[in-house]
């Protein structure tokens, strides 16, 4: 059985960790000092590293990290998963869409999808995982209610990416890279004010964060019924894109004119 933690860092990153009560897999590690203090606390030896994408803030810390674990439980070196188009310090293994990453320490096999948009190359990580069920590991590109700014990609493929991960089943726990949740929840509103279910969220995560709870991992059918960005298709979101001057004659412009409202908003 493997449990997923979240081990926050800077001043809104989540770092995850999937252990077995022995090992873990670091997701997207941006610093090292509090990964290293979970490990110590928890009694867990480093086993994998996984990146989603090269920004400093989710692979910054993986130098320190291995600095101070780098053999595994079995003394092997430590694997360091990443993008096969981004360049990702320290990797022993590069992936991109339709690969499968098979770690030891913990026992747990990942799909990959590109999913480019926030960067040119960023992946995600898929996997039905004992304890835990259908998960996502997803970066910057799907977040709580939201979606990363668009870095390096167009619209099409942030939508196209998007589109991949609404495609999970609706059960996926989505663990995004930031608590980014409040302001998306404020910026949905503006979007769909009449959105029951986004209304009852907003409630539940200004709960949440008064008890400085994470409002992550969410659910991939929560993200369909919540999420602007994954409803960018419904009339409601359309008609609204449209009520601020955005074109909304294709897919891809409409999506592009929802981003750029959230980029501007406050």
């Amino acid at each position: 059985m493997l449990k997923v933690e979240p081990i926050p860092a800077f001043q809104d990153n989540y770092i995850w960790a999937i252990h077995d009560g022995h090992s873990a897999a670091i997701v997207d590690p941006g610093e090292a000092a509090p990964v290293l203090r979970f490990l110590a606390q928890r009694g867990l030896a480093l086993g994998a590293i996984v990146i989603t994408h090269h920004h400093g803030d989710h692979q910054g810390g993986v130098a320190g990290l291995l600095e101070a674990h780098p053999r595994g439980p079995d003394g092997a070196p430590v694997p360091v998963v990443g993008p096969a188009g981004e360049r990702i310090g320290h990797r022993t293994q590069a992936v991109r869409e339709g690969d499968t990453v098979t770690l030891r320490h913990p026992a747990a096999s990942f799909g990959v999808l590109d999913v480019p948009g926030h960067t040119a190359g960023h992946v995600a990580y898929t996997a039905e995982l004992p304890g835990v069920g259908h998960a996502v590991f997803c970066g910057d590109t799907l977040f709580a209610s939201g979606c990363g700014r668009l870095f390096e990609g167009t619209p099409a493929q942030m939508l196209a990416s998007l589109d991949k991960l609404a495609a999970l089943p609706a059960d996926t726990r989505v663990y995004c890279a930031h608590e980014y949740t409040r302001s998306n929840v404020r910026f949905a509103q503006a979007v769909e004010p009449a959105n029951a279910e986004l209304a009852a969220w907003s409630v539940r995560v200004e709960a949440l964060r008064q008890a400085d709870t994470p409002t992550v991992p969410t659910t991939i059918a929560q993200e369909r019924a919540v999420n602007p960005f994954l409803r960018s298709r419904e009339p409601t979101v359309r008609r609204a894109v449209a009520g601020q001057g955005g074109d909304v004659s294709t897919d891809a412009g409409a999506f592009g004119a929802l981003r750029g409202w959230k980029d501007g908003f406050r």
